[in-house]
């Protein structure tokens, strides 16, 4: 491999895809939370009150608490249904399971999940294909993570 060339066949497109998902990911964060960063809140555009008026209540949505972090089961099926999407979709291997941002026990679920997608379908299609991969990644990764997250070390 000379200087400058990519590590292996299709590197710059697994890049490209890897960059989408993470803008996908952004777009996904709460709406406040950027508006913050950014200085533009919903009370930097309201008009200022007269003197004696009294503050508007807040919508009941604006009350909300704020997302809830995901569990570990949710974390992994979104994860894996990601990454059994891209490959049933065609692409090539990204590169190891750690490059993809899976654990082991997910890289695991991943590819049972994966396995059966595919013979789903050679026989009944890609749509029955990718609704396998939605109902087995919930359901596989829910029994992964039935006792909780791994509480020894970062790799387990």
């Amino acid at each position: 491999m000379g200087r400058g060339e990519t590590p292996w066949p299709g590197a710059t497109a697994r890049r490209f895809r890897l960059a989408r998902a993470l803008a996908v990911l952004a777009l996904t964060l709460p709406a406040g939370a950027l508006t913050t960063a950014c200085g533009d809140s919903p009370a930097d555009r309201r008009p200022s009150r007269a003197a004696g008026e009294a503050a508007p209540t807040p919508p009941a949505s604006a009350s909300a608490s704020p997302r809830r972090p995901l569990s570990p089961a949710e974390l992994c099926t979104t994860a894996v249904r990601h990454w059994a999407r891209e490959a049933l979709d065609g692409a090539t291997p990204y590169g190891d399971y750690q490059s993809m941002g899976l654990s082991d026990r997910q890289y695991g679920v991943l590819r049972e999940v994966l396995a059966d997608a595919r013979a789903v379908r050679s026989e009944q299609g890609t749509r029955a294909a990718r609704s396998l991969i939605d109902r087995q990644a919930r359901d596989r990764c829910a029994e992964a993570y039935r006792e909780g997250a791994p509480t020894r070390g970062p790799w387990r």
